[in-house]
């Protein structure tokens, strides 16, 4: 971001703006206070209103995030009056404090860090110490008597000025460190000497120059100025993009810079600094939690250079401060009403506080927190929603890794399906179905999966996969089964002929056991301790606070009578989406299913039909029982009919193969599959024979399910449950479409009716909208339907023009870095584009048939994002998978406070 120049002299000059404002830039910290969040960012603000409420903090001022924003926009030139602004305000710090920045005598040494609006720990550059130099430290040394805090800080400031501000490695600083210690036959910084120290400084000002080609800035009010431009350069820090790219923070809101008076924590054994939570941020109960370092600074806490010590220690080395730590830390809880996060430092003996903010949690931790506060009346039940995160419920459903005691991973991928999986590597769909259901715990490993291999992805504990992204096939079925998943693992090379995998220098087979995280995308060799999934008081009470608050209903996509049964523990109110095409794949479906396929004359179809039938029927019966009393939308055959058959390719190989060492009868059986494989394959399939083509063209398949899914929910309702039957049409596109397939639909499931005594089912026929012109046509083909369910897969790539496989392993990435894009569309919905679709839709189909039910059950269903713009556009319904009903629980409430708060004001 830095544009400014050197002059000859080496100062450092501003290319700023040449226009006026009267915007002002900089504030004292007694002209701040919480509400003021926006412009001094999240540690500006909270440092302000803590010395607005009486809690001890350093003197200070912050530079605001308008700075920030307005020096990005103008390509790193500063506002023409900020240095001004920024020198005026140290001025009267200096005053404040009767000390000065860089002086011989009672010098005033500063802190220059990040403080974005968001909290974003760790991602954004900090510079403690600054004001330190030959001088000031002799003056410090004799100020304070400990000439050797004086120089350990001069080299802290050495180090990370260079690093951060002259882009000197860090690692190079991190070297000489070390070298001189295993000189000294010492192992803690704590144990060099204060000759050591000033050895060092000049150690790494030599370095810093061999790097850079310069020396240091020696003016301490030129290292200030380019301090707080490498502030401002660190919001967009690789790092800080992925951060906010992973936890959807805007890329404009730029950050603060905070300019604080320091207080050191490393004047010897009567000072410490530490970080501490009012509340246990792992488990949220009611307990002090945090950690402490003695003769220390902040740094050494969050690196980890030395082990530090458990918080509740701290009042036996320092009682006073650590009584009022606890009084400070009481306060901050009840004031903000919330579990706070806070970085404190003793300099000999007195307390100070150096920022404070919402504690970082768990899941469970948000959980128990937000109860807790309700129930200590601190909080309402919506301030308590508001403060958890729909996204981070997914941490309570899913196995956990314990990673107390985990190696160093493998590699690393997409976390493409939140949770842990320990098992033995297979490298095919068959082998994981048949060694998982003998009830051995096994991970797929593929390049990517495909609709062939559902059954291996069901028997398995995770997949992880070297192709593919966070919406790719392996993705997408994963999380609807709540299975881990680590996808796209770039350095991952698979031989499937050999059974191995590779990465790096270690090759693993089909005996080796691995460990998915599916929640980070790392991959460990060995088998770790997993955590259980379990669903706490804390979870069901919550969630119930969302159900009274909510308009949006919220059901489940379920294939299976267990993903229907799991659906409705996690509080889905139906199964908005059934896929019957994943009922085929089966191992002992697939091989009728090909026959359906492969017959050549109607009889020999309707005989493998017959046969599918009882399996289908079976499969409905169990969900109908699991979602008694609750409706169930069970869609009709989706893909089109090659993918139910072998490989192309594959099969062609075969055949050379078989006609080189085959039998005649062999050759003859797979050179009629290859010639039904060839007939049916398609240039592009998920534009051709699929659908409600496959039902117009082929009735009988239609016909089948039908009586299938009237049959099953029959055969509830005679144990006394309550079948609640929607059947839907996929893919139509023209309402002629739809009349024909409702036609064949109806008549099918009322002879099944009429055989049955003319029993009422009430059932209802609707169909997917998932092509732009079945959106824009709405109005017509409402007359054929009683509901409408968007399917926003597909009518995304339909829409935008893009495939969704494709798309994420060629232009996506770079799209989306680019901000092309603002969101994967797969994971996110287009408003604007598909949006507009679904609404458009909406407003046309009621407009046709007031009671129209309308939902949507594409992958969107369960994306918080994507539900407010559901909500708004006035759905009945969204279907996510069974996991994912909780995530999108939550999100429908937090709309409807949302909208609340917005009507208030």
């Amino acid at each position: 971001m830095t544009t400014h120049a050197e002059s000859p002299t080496g100062d450092l000059v501003t290319n700023a703006p040449a226009e006026a404002t009267d915007e002002r830039y900089v504030y004292d910290l007694s002209e701040g206070n919480a509400e003021r969040k926006a412009l001094l960012g999240g540690k500006g603000a909270g440092v302000a209103e803590m010395k607005r409420i009486g809690v001890p903090v350093p003197d200070g001022f912050t530079v605001t995030t308008s700075a920030c924003v307005t020096t990005m926009r103008n390509d790193g030139a500063w506002p023409a009056k900020l240095w001004d602004e920024i020198q005026a305000h140290l001025d009267a710090l200096e005053r404040r404090t009767g000390r000065t920045l860089g002086a011989a005598e009672r010098p005033l040494l500063v802190s220059v860090r990040s403080g974005a609006v968001r909290s974003m720990p760790g991602m954004m550059d900090t510079i403690l110490n600054l004001g330190i130099s030959d001088a000031a430290a002799d003056g410090l040394a004799a100020e304070s008597g400990d000439p050797r805090f004086a120089w350990d800080s001069y080299r802290r400031f050495v180090q990370m000025y260079g690093e951060v501000v002259e882009g000197v490695p860090g690692q190079v600083f991190e070297d000489e460190l070390t070298a001189l210690k295993e000189r000294r036959g010492v192992t803690q910084d704590t144990e060099l000497t204060v000759d050591d120290l000033r050895e060092l400084v000049t150690t790494f000002r030599s370095v810093a120059r061999r790097t850079t080609g310069h020396d240091l800035p020696t003016d301490p009010r030129e290292q200030l100025r380019r301090s707080v431009d490498a502030v401002f350069g660190s919001w967009n820090s690789p790092r800080a993009r992925v951060y906010r790219r992973l936890n959807d923070i805007p890329d404009d809101l730029g950050t603060a810079v905070n300019v604080m008076q320091m207080v050191f924590g490393n004047k010897g054994d009567t000072s410490a600094t530490g970080v501490c939570f009012t509340r246990n941020p792992a488990t949220g109960a009611k307990e002090r939690y945090g950690e402490f370092l003695l003769d220390a600074q902040g740094e050494d806490v969050v690196a980890g250079i030395r082990t530090p010590r458990p918080l509740p220690e701290l009042e036996s080395v320092l009682p006073n401060a650590y009584a009022q730590l606890m009084a400070m830390m009481d306060k901050l809880e009840h004031h903000y009403k919330d579990m706070q996060d806070i970085e404190f430092t003793i300099e000999d003996g007195t307390l100070y506080l150096l920022q404070v903010r919402a504690g970082k949690r768990t899941a469970a931790a948000a959980l128990k927190v937000a109860r807790d506060l309700v129930a200590e009346g601190e909080i309402d039940k919506e301030t308590a929603l508001r403060r958890i995160d729909p996204a981070q419920l997914d941490q309570l459903l899913h196995p956990t890794l314990d990673t107390a005691r985990a190696p160093a991973p493998l590699t690393h991928g997409l976390n493409a399906s939140p949770g842990a999986a320990v098992g033995t590597i297979v490298f095919d769909a068959d082998t994981a179905a048949a060694r998982g259901s003998a009830g051995e715990n096994v991970v797929l490993v593929r390049w990517e999966t495909t609709p062939d291999d559902i059954h291996g992805v069901a028997a398995a504990q995770g997949v992880l996969t070297a192709h593919g992204g966070m919406t790719s096939h392996a993705a997408v079925v994963a999380r609807g089964m709540g299975k881990p998943c680590v996808a796209g693992v770039g350095d991952l090379r698979i031989d499937a002929d050999a059974r191995t995998l590779t990465v790096g220098d270690t090759v693993l087979t089909d005996a080796d056991t691995i460990t998915l995280d599916g929640t980070t995308g790392l991959v460990y060799t060995g088998a770790l301790t997993l955590r259980p999934p379990r669903i706490t008081d804390d979870f069901s009470t919550v969630l119930g606070w969302a159900d009274e608050v909510r308009r949006l209903g919220v059901r489940a996509n379920a294939d299976t009578g267990t993903d229907a049964v799991r659906a409705r523990e996690l509080g889905a109110e139906g199964v908005g989406l059934c896929r019957t095409e994943h009922m085929f794949m089966a191992t002992d479906r697939l091989p009728v299913v090909r026959r359906m396929i492969m017959a050549d004359s109607a009889a020999t179809r309707q005989t493998a039909l017959d046969e599918l039938l009882p399996m289908q029927q079976a499969d409905f019966e169990e969900i109908f029982t699991a979602m008694t009393s609750l409706p169930v939308a069970v869609r009709l055959i989706d893909p089109p009919l090659h993918e139910f058959l072998p490989d192309l390719v594959e099969q062609s190989l075969l055949v050379q193969r078989l006609e080189t060492d085959g039998t005649s009868g062999e050759l003859e059986q797979a050179r009629a599959v290859l010639a039904r494989i060839t007939r049916l394959t398609e240039t592009n399939p998920m534009l051709g024979t699929r659908g409600v083509r496959l039902s117009l063209l082929y009735p009988e398949i239609a016909v089948m399910q039908t009586r299938a899914i009237i049959r099953a929910a029959l055969a509830v309702r005679g144990r006394g449950l309550d079948p609640r039957v929607e059947i839907m049409v996929p893919l139509v596109g023209f309402a002629e479409e739809l009349r024909s397939a409702r036609e064949i639909v109806v008549a099918t499931a009322d002879d099944e009716l009429d055989r049955a005594g003319a029993v009422d089912l009430g059932y209802r026929v609707g169909t997917m909208i998932e092509l732009p012109r079945a959106a824009l046509t709405a109005n017509e083909i409402a007359e054929h339907a009683d509901f409408f369910s968007f399917g926003t897969n597909d009518l995304t790539q339909t829409t935008i023009g893009i495939s969704r496989d494709d798309a994420e392993e060629s232009f996506l990435a770079a799209y989306l870095e680019a901000g092309i894009v603002p969101a994967d569309p797969f994971a996110s919905l287009d408003v604007d584009g598909v949006g507009e679709l679904v609404r458009i839709g909406v407003e046309r189909g009621l407009r046709t048939r007031p009671d129209l039910e309308t939902g949507v059950c594409g992958e969107h269903g369960g994306d918080p994002a994507s539900i407010a713009a559901f909500d708004a556009i006035g759905l009945d319904y969204v279907s996510c998978s069974p996991y994912r009903v909780p995530i999108a629980r939550l999100a429908a409430a937090l709309v409807r406070l949302d909208d609340a708060a917005r009507d208030a004001t």
